[in-house]
């Protein structure tokens, strides 16, 4: 396991705690709320240096409606802002919250 790039933050309210572990092809967005049973993933591949596919998101019965997978989309939107590279959501969970905020536009490629 080569772990490339792995940093922790929190979300506004500080509860959520999301975790990326980038490897060369592949990674996830990992989020938790400390002191509560449960995980939210986002996976991802690397197609190019410039474009990570979001594949799927899923998330633990526990922390449904809690914002978390959402919270893992937001992580995902500022560190394309902070490294340059785009996102293409093959997720239908991912796409709608692309649809839902039509200002992180700039970081959204869509193919037709």
């Amino acid at each position: 396991m080569n772990i490339v790039s792995e940093r922790t933050t929190r979300d506004l309210t500080g509860s959520i705690q999301i975790e990326r572990q980038d490897y060369a092809k592949r990674g996830r967005y990992v989020g938790t709320i400390a002191g509560e049973h449960g995980i939210s993933r986002l996976e991802y591949r690397r197609e190019r240096d410039d474009l990570l596919v979001a594949e799927h998101t899923e998330t633990s019965e526990s922390f449904q409606g809690k914002g978390v997978a959402e919270a893992l989309v937001r992580r995902m939107v500022e560190d394309a802002r902070a490294e340059g590279f785009s996102i293409y959501a093959q997720c239908s969970y991912v796409d709608e919250q692309r649809r839902a905020h039509p200002e992180w536009a700039d970081v959204f490629r869509t193919f037709n």
